[in-house]
């Protein structure tokens, strides 16, 4: 059956989903109000509810796609621009007919459009347009219109990456429509997917494009023939960044800053010469993200109550450690953002400022004119502060400035790269500090990591043998379901979506400082924290795993060998 050719109309006082179905020639006006007139209330007023609705009304097919798998021999005898261009999605041959889906049931000229280019007979399948959309950039991959275009310019197919063609001829391409296109179409699929980095590798006869979403990276859909236009990509990257579109013998950096609507977006970019093109790496860094409230970071009891308690010291150095990428930074604008007020000054030097904090003074670090650390830090003090944040202690003279400030009656907040909260006294110890001063000046160590969360949609609930037995050994009661993950559509088949932080609190208690002072291991300053109650980052996963928000492998994949091996004895119940 061929789709239905009724105008769509306009309709008065509809609700604002069937107003907006109608403008996008989903359904006319009088079958939203016959669909209104049979199902009232709010709770039938979805996209997927009113085209089962349509499919039945008019005798053809629907679809959310999770029973069929597109056909990719069907899909390739279709230009990508146009489905794109008019969301139409071809499925499958059936019955000397191809199924197509689509949610625009009376815009019928792009059906008309394929009919008449490809000579095959066209049967509407309708889908809710979100899942059209995903499976198109699933099947086509990112930009995959735009890459159709390049396609019959033959002018941007003569562009030589080994630098035979003109740097004239390469900044023309880079500016061409499609290109530009291309790249906003990739920084937005990057931004909407939640991503914090976009790489962009070149191999030999292909330009990957992957995300690093919820700390993991997942390769992106791309057509296969943008390993041509590779680079005239990478030009448009270095023009937005502000680089030397000529240079490509040496790694450059540089930076760009969008708009999405009402979301800010501070991109870092690195581009360094690899074996086959140029590699780039954008870190994307939002902007006018709202900070959380410190009882909103997911701390357990005792956690919470140290931080609150140390917020309020009149001095001291309070650290955060863990890798790069584990949320060291947020919790630290999560801290200050707690007691920014008008009595306090606070002042931050940062490389780079990653969040801008209203009522905060902020320095960002340039190498390149000589701004260091440890010059801004000095400086710092002539300004009076109350409260300073030190984006990273990295050397000797910075840690030792960070410790006079300290003890000369100043709260001074900062991050370190160690394992966990007990390496941190021995590392700066290691850099140059006397352990006096450390001893003297160090008020608690914060240890965290960042674990992915289960995605609410398809978490299963764990009754392995394994997860049997991993309960009992750590004394997770046996009532406790906890849960793993599987994948589905929402989660890009991840089974996790988002993250969390797990926490380990070090307070500086009379015991650990008598132990700096006598230059003792980690293990042994470990050992003491404990013993006043210290709760592992293991330990801190465990109970997230009790609350059924994450996984046994998450936590063991984010912690050291020495914090699975100390738990606490079997709990029998």
């Amino acid at each position: 059956m061929s789709a239905p050719t009724a105008a769509p109309g306009t309709a008065a006082a509809l609700p604002e989903l069937l107003d907006r179905m109608i403008a996008g020639r989903q359904l006319t006006a009088t079958d939203a109000r016959a669909y209104l007139s049979r199902h009232p209330g709010p709770d039938a007023l979805t996209e997927e509810r009113v085209l089962r609705w349509l499919a039945q009304e008019y005798g053809i097919g629907f679809t959310k796609l999770d029973e069929i798998e597109p056909d990719k021999q069907v899909l390739s005898l279709f230009p990508a621009r146009l489905l794109l261009r008019d969301e139409l999605l071809p499925l499958r041959r059936v019955d000397q007919q191809v199924e197509i889906a689509t949610s625009r049931l009376f815009a019928t000229q792009g059906l008309d459009g394929l009919k008449a280019l490809t000579g095959l007979r066209l049967q509407p399948v309708l889908a809710p347009s979100d899942v059209i959309q995903r499976e198109m950039k699933k099947r086509l991959g990112v930009g995959a219109d735009t890459i159709d275009t390049l396609d019959e310019e033959t002018a941007l197919t003569v562009v030589d990456e080994g630098g035979g063609a003109g740097s004239n001829n390469l900044d023309d391409a880079a500016e061409d429509a499609s290109i530009i296109r291309f790249v906003n179409q990739v920084l937005k699929d990057a931004i909407d997917l939640r991503a914090s980095d976009i790489h962009l590798e070149p191999f030999e006869d292909e330009l990957r494009i992957r995300y690093r979403i919820d700390g993991v990276l997942q390769e992106v859909p791309v057509p296969a023939q943008i390993k041509r236009f590779q680079p005239a990509i990478v030009a448009r990257v270095k023009i937005l960044s502000h680089l030397n579109i000529a240079e490509k013998r040496l790694p450059q950096d540089g930076r760009i800053k969008v708009r999405i609507e009402t979301t800010e977006v501070d991109i870092r970019v690195s581009i360094i010469p690899m074996l086959h093109g140029e590699a780039v790496v954008m870190r994307l860094l939002r902007q006018n993200t709202s900070l959380k409230g410190a009882r909103e970071l997911g701390m357990g009891a005792r956690e919470l109550a140290c931080l609150e308690r140390v917020l309020q010291l009149p001095h001291g150095i309070v650290l955060v450690t863990g890798p790069t990428g584990s949320g060291k930074t947020s919790t630290l604008y999560t801290a200050l953002h707690e007691i920014n007020d008008s009595e306090r000054k606070i002042v931050t030097i940062e490389d780079p400022v990653e969040y801008q904090l209203k009522g905060v003074n902020q320095i960002q670090v340039s190498e390149k004119s000589g701004l260091t650390f440890a010059r801004g830090l000095r400086s710092i003090l002539r300004h009076d502060p109350d409260v300073i944040l030190i984006g990273e202690i990295r050397d000797q003279e910075t840690a030792q400035i960070a410790v006079q400030a300290s003890l000369t009656g100043h709260l001074v907040f900062s991050t370190l790269h160690t394992n966990d909260a007990a390496g941190a006294l021995t590392r700066l110890v290691d850099m140059g500090v006397e352990p006096y001063l450390v001893a003297s000046s160090l008020e608690a160590v914060l240890a965290q990591r960042l674990i992915r969360l289960l995605c609410p949609h398809c978490k299963a609930v764990d009754d392995s043998p394994t997860a049997r037995t991993y309960k009992a050994r750590i004394g997770i009661p046996a009532a406790a379901v906890i849960y793993k993950a599987v994948g589905c559509r929402e989660c890009r088949h991840t089974g996790f979506h988002g993250r969390r932080a797990i926490f380990e609190w070090m307070d500086s208690s009379n015991e650990i400082r008598q132990l700096i002072l006598k230059n003792a291991s980690t293990d042994a300053i470990r050992e003491s924290a404990r013993r006043a109650g210290m709760t592992t980052l293991a330990e801190d996963g465990r109970r997230l795993v009790a609350e059924g928000v994450t996984t046994i492998e998450e936590v063991l994949s984010v912690t050291t060998v020495h914090d699975r091996e100390e738990s606490p004895a079997p709990v029998v119940t």
